[in-house]
């Protein structure tokens, strides 16, 4: 499978505790009119922490159904546990899932060995295509560039990586270990355009959930290397990425943007909170300067 392009994170709608399917099933549709190449239904965005087993995999099911194969779905199946992710793997597989985002285990903070293990374990488990994800903020470790060139070497679905350790250097470091056509997707909408022009190519954006529009249109001014068009639109569209990222703990800040369009209820499943109300002036601030609300 091909990871190139922009891939939204998607938040889960909630009502009254429960996934307000109308809701989601809309999002879906604005992700494809505004030129999104694929789905994350129940990555951190999705609060997937906070989901138990029956609701991750409907959230899935609920993508899958909604996308109808007009974009790609990248299932959120990662977790803690080895045998958990391999289950909720084959669950989206079965649902008919195109790949599978696999997020670095937390918590246990395993070694490399531990990591490597883990990974193949998964991707001997299932034919999906895996996207790994580096995410030291979430997990406290990373995945080295080392064991993802032998998970890569070993693995011959495990085709793209998600980085989102905020470092444009670890991209120059995955360029030089990965071979050729392994996919580098941003996990940060800020660093998108430098870590392109590094050698990524793509985006597993936040930001698009509110403006796909934006987010898919950046992205592609930057895979053409039409970079003049792509630092103009960073330089007039940062602030908003930013403070989608930095109000609150994401995915609080943009739940509640697009809340504030009206799109749905900014209801979080504990342990997150809703923003507090200085937070929230901010935000309505910035969305209406953009002139989103």
């Amino acid at each position: 499978m091909n990871f190139t392009g922009t891939h939204t994170a998607l938040i889960t709608p909630f009502q009254n505790g429960t996934i307000d399917v109308p809701a989601f099933e809309a999002l879906i549709e604005r992700q494809i009119a505004g030129g999104i190449n694929g789905i994350v239904p129940v990555g951190t965005t999705g609060e997937s922490p906070t989901l138990g087993a029956e609701d991750h995999i409907e959230v899935i099911r609920l993508a899958i159904q909604a996308a109808k194969g007009r974009i790609k779905v990248i299932a959120g199946t990662g977790a803690n546990s080895t045998s958990e992710a391999i289950e909720l793997t084959q669950a989206a597989e079965k649902l008919g899932a195109d790949a599978s985002l696999q997020v670095c285990p937390y918590y246990n903070k395993p070694s490399q060995e531990g990591l490597y293990l883990h990974f193949k374990a998964i991707a001997d488990s299932t034919s999906l295509p895996i996207m790994l994800y580096s995410v030291p903020g979430r997990s406290s470790i990373e995945i080295a560039p080392e064991t993802a060139a032998r998970l890569a070497a070993d693995c011959k679905n495990i085709t793209a990586i998600k980085e989102a350790g905020g470092s444009v250097d670890r991209i120059n470091q995955l360029v030089q270990a990965l071979p050729d056509g392994f996919g580098i997707l941003s996990g940060d909408d800020p660093l998108t355009l430098p870590f392109i022009s590094c050698g990524a190519n793509g985006l597993v954006s936040v930001a698009a959930n509110l403006v796909p529009e934006v987010i898919s249109k950046l992205v592609n001014h930057c895979l053409a290397a039409e970079f003049t068009e792509a630092l103009a639109m960073q330089k007039q569209y940062y602030p908003l990425m930013r403070g989608l990222m930095s109000l609150d703990v994401n995915p609080v800040p943009i739940k509640t943007a697009v809340a504030l369009q009206g799109h749905c209820s900014a209801e979080l499943r504990l342990p997150l909170a809703p923003m507090d109300e200085d937070n929230l002036v901010a935000l309505r601030a910035l969305l209406r300067s953009y002139n989103l609300i």
